[in-house]
């Protein structure tokens, strides 16, 4: 790789993105070697440490941060404007970044994606699914999606899903064995499938509220995952009580397979919601995403209607 101030920069912002030399080179198609030496030649030019670099990992120094925060969005967008040089009048290029939760691939990105690959098939679509909060400016994404109460206030916000409810349910078949719980404080009774959050971190307590009152109660159970179709499986298995967005588990509570408890209790969130950090910077691939899941919010809100 032949050195240059914006290939070695690119370089380092691959390298701070993935997170590793390995999966960076992967991604822009060169050898390790020849991409830590990349890095190695703007670090001795900048006269600067960009990387912390250990036998396994990869951590970015405060001048790295500092250049990634800079840099990143302008080497994006510079990439992106050559793309567009191939394009015809009236055609979308360039790649959407997004970071979605688990949660929201059976329950958006299923039918969303299908429609945008058909609408606009020269934009590319690089999806990070985990359930982990994101600095979205940092990581080089465009946008996200994510109940908004978890969104940050400055934040760009279209609405995807109407309001919804976190519910507890059951299998009868655990009910008829270990009792229906009546109150909050009744699941501290019961075998709770938990919810696992970052490694190392507690389960996440479950939820509840009445009128003005809330409750979060820290179950316990023999199982806990970070992946809701796991959970619902083990649900529908008469392991234990869960906890779930309720349109995730429509179809189980339809066909009588798992049965609401507390339902009076249930917490009320306000949906799931596209969000970015300002209209100023929304690129055109972006833009066109934003248009595809605005009439995919529009139509199921008229089906629902």
């Amino acid at each position: 790789m032949a050195f240059t101030p914006l290939n070695a920069l690119n370089a380092f912002i691959a390298v701070a993105r993935h997170r590793g030399f390995a999966a960076a080179a992967r991604h822009l198609g060169v050898s390790t070697s020849a991409l830590s030496q990349s890095v190695r030649q703007l670090e001795a030019r900048l006269g600067v440490s960009l990387l912390t670099r250990t036998s396994r990992t990869v951590a970015l120094t405060d001048a790295g941060q500092r250049l990634l925060e800079h840099s990143g969005a302008a080497v994006d967008q510079a990439l992106e404007a050559l793309k567009t040089v191939t394009a015809r009048p009236g055609e979308v290029t360039g790649r959407v970044r997004l970071s979605v939760p688990t949660l929201a691939v059976p329950l958006i990105l299923d039918r969303l994606l299908p429609r945008f690959a058909e609408r606009h098939p020269r934009v590319e679509v690089d999806l990070q699914v985990e359930n982990r909060f994101v600095n979205m400016v940092a990581e080089g994404l465009d946008a996200g999606i994510r109940l908004s109460e978890a969104i940050e206030r400055d934040m760009v916000q279209v609405r995807l899903t109407p309001p919804g409810r976190f519910v507890v349910a059951a299998a009868p078949s655990y009910l008829k064995r270990h009792g229906v719980p009546q109150t909050p404080e009744d699941l501290l009774q019961h075998d709770c499938i938990g919810i696992r959050g970052a490694t190392g971190a507690a389960p996440y307590a479950w939820e509840l509220e009445r009128g003005k009152k809330a409750w979060r109660v820290p179950v316990r159970g023999r199982m806990a995952t970070n992946d809701p179709e796991l959970m619902l499986r083990l649900a529908l298995a008469g392991v234990g009580l869960t906890y779930a967005f309720e349109p995730q588990i429509e179809r189980e509570l339809g066909s009588r397979r798992l049965r609401l408890v507390l339902e009076p209790y249930a917490a009320a969130v306000p949906g799931f919601f596209l969000y970015f950090p300002s209209r100023a910077q929304v690129s055109p691939a972006l833009r066109a995403f934003v248009d595809v899941a605005r009439e995919q919010a529009a139509r199921t809100k008229m089906r629902e209607g």
